[in-house]
């Protein structure tokens, strides 16, 4: 019977290298036939945004997303998964992004030997991210205002709700 797979979590202020986070996974794997990964990027919110500042509760914020990637593991016949979701200011920018930017976010990366398995918790483990990982984010804007804090989306919430059972 294979080892259970741990999930990888963190929570960090700097930015995170989306080619070593996979490597870190299948190097030296041949049972690995799929990688699916999601990386969540800061928008320009058209020309208005100058930083997207996120929040979070240190401990809790791990604790929980720990128990969703450990429900992903149980769920999905993984070899890997890793969940990195960054705090603090993050500008926006184009993809690549050029030396100095880091308008990186949050990264999932889920293996598996077939894809669907890595599609499905992937998908699974960023609906819940963005849904319930408690994380509060408030924009910065060019002119120098602050906004408001960003309300959680109706939209998030129903995607999540579509991995629970009828009983839950």
């Amino acid at each position: 019977m294979p080892a259970a797979v741990v999930p990888t979590v963190r929570i960090q202020a700097q930015d995170f290298d989306i080619a070593a986070e996979i490597a870190r996974l299948t190097e030296g794997r041949a049972d690995i036939g799929a990688v699916v990964t999601f990386s969540g990027l800061c928008r320009d919110e058209q020309g208005r945004l100058s930083a997207l500042e996120l929040e979070h509760y240190p401990g809790m914020a791990e604790a929980e997303i720990a128990r969703i990637a450990t429900e992903a593991v149980l769920r999905w016949p993984l070899q890997g998964l890793t969940a990195i979701h960054r705090h603090g200011k993050i500008a926006p920018g184009a993809y690549p992004a050029r030396p100095g930017e880091d308008l990186k976010i949050v990264l999932v990366v889920a293996v598996s030997a077939h894809r669907q398995a890595a599609f499905e918790a992937a998908n699974f483990l960023m609906d819940f991210l963005k849904s319930r990982a408690p994380f509060w984010k408030k924009e910065h804007h060019i002119d120098g205002s602050e906004g408001g804090w960003v309300e959680a989306k109706e939209t998030d919430d129903k995607a999540a709700s579509r991995w629970t059972s009828p009983s839950e």
